[in-house]
């Protein structure tokens, strides 16, 4: 039997007094274009993997190398953010973008391909977690939905990414990298305005005087422990999978269905598109039955179609494709709510942990799964990772925080 944990009192204490709309769409629209930004590295995979004659293994460390700086340095800023608000810094944040993807636009050699994807890491891991604090301290109470709104620019931001690969770096080749590294100029000014409203607004500080016993108090240090370690274990099982598609989906598509790359990007663009549709759901359905609910059908869920993924045809793969990512999108805003709830007035360290942990556990996933790809094939990668959301079973051990629906 599951025990029961009393949400805090004061949950909004940890908020600003009301839904701050402009704050939320200017951060949701900066992360649109970080992360759209991001989901160019990947997307031009199947370009420069011919270019310079690099196989899966390789093409792996690329993406270990844009997300391991992130997974290092987010939960440190993180803390760094907690104790010292730095709302200005996400427009350093995004500098690190633009410089990683000029880089990566004129770079001649695999050495220059790394640092440049290294660079670009470095931007998210400043950008994820002070604006994941911000988006909390103007949520007003209302955290699943303050959440899915930062979250979905993100997802829209990663959909736009393979079209943008498929419409303008394509056809035009590796340095139009360089032009869409504007996008990274826009975003800074947005976060410049969204500082200046932040600061006028004043948010009252993450512990407040006077807040009520957390459910990390309620709980015991050994069981908030535990239930984080088991969120880590969720979001390894749900971001290996999720690297398989980002990494590999568009050469599994090219390899055992013959479509072109442009075609293989607007596939991807769909898993995606619907990545994006999931997570703005699942954060407001999480406020309404419980994070636990969310977390637990958003992983496991998604098992018996993944299970079916590399043994049908391409309008069933499709298909499958939409489905597995509306189900699985939902998972990490819930997991992320459920952990500041465990761990109250650490924002910006469960922010940092989580998205660079996301980063991490991805790239480690995708160097690996590279390696597993020259030893055998990508469809054995697929079938082989078709069996992760079954670790989705662990959710049935996580604690029931319980929490009054928001109105």
């Amino acid at each position: 039997m599951q025990k029961s944990v009393p949400q805090p009192a004061a949950a909004a204490a940890s908020t600003t007094t009301g839904l701050a709309f402009p704050v939320l769409l200017g951060l949701s629209f900066a992360h649109l274009l970080n992360d759209m930004m991001q989901s160019l590295v990947p997307a031009i995979y199947p370009i420069i993997k011919g270019a310079y004659n690099l196989d899966f293994g390789q093409i792996g460390l690329i993406t270990f190398a844009f997300q391991l700086t992130a997974c290092l340095f987010q939960p440190l800023v993180g803390m760094y953010t907690d104790k010292y608000p730095q709302p200005y810094s996400l427009v350093a944040g995004m500098g690190f973008t633009l410089v990683g993807l000029v880089v990566l636009g004129k770079a001649g050699s695999y050495p220059l391909l790394l640092l440049g994807a290294a660079l670009v890491g470095t931007g998210s891991a400043i950008f994820h977690p002070e604006a994941t604090r911000m988006a909390r301290q103007a949520s007003g109470g209302r955290l699943g939905l303050a959440q899915s709104l930062f979250q979905v620019g993100g997802q829209v931001g990663g959909a736009l990414g393979p079209l943008l690969a498929a419409f303008i770096v394509v056809p035009r080749g590796q340095h139009s990298l360089v032009w869409l590294s504007a996008a990274a100029l826009l975003a800074m000014a947005v976060l410049f305005q969204v500082g200046r409203l932040f600061a006028q607004r004043s948010p009252l500080p993450a512990k407040s005087k006077g807040t009520v016993d957390s459910a990390a108090t309620t709980t015991g240090k050994r069981n908030v422990a535990f239930a984080v370690t088991i969120l880590i274990v969720l979001m390894f099982s749900k971001n290996a999978y999720t690297a398989s598609f980002n990494s590999f989906y568009t050469f599994y598509l090219i390899e055992r269905f013959q479509v072109s790359v442009q075609t293989s990007q607007m596939l991807l663009f769909l898993f995606l598109g619907a990545t994006a549709l999931g997570t703005i759901v699942g954060g407001p359905l999480g406020d309404r039955i419980g994070r636990r609910r969310i977390i637990w059908f958003s992983i496991l869920g998604a098992l018996p179609f993944t299970l079916m993924l590399p043994f049908v045809n391409l309008l069933w793969t499709g298909i499958l494709t939409v489905v597995i990512s509306l189900i699985m999108a939902s998972a990490f805003g819930a997991i992320l709510v459920y952990a500041m709830e465990l761990l109250p007035g650490r924002v910006g360290l469960i922010g940092g942990l989580f998205y660079g942990l996301s980063f991490g556990l991805g790239g480690i996933s995708a160097a690996l799964l590279g390696e597993l790809a020259d030893v055998t094939s990508i469809a054995t990668v697929f079938k082989l990772c078709a069996v992760l959301p079954a670790f989705g079973l662990l959710a049935w051990a996580l604690p029931d925080i319980r929490h009054e629906p928001a109105r």
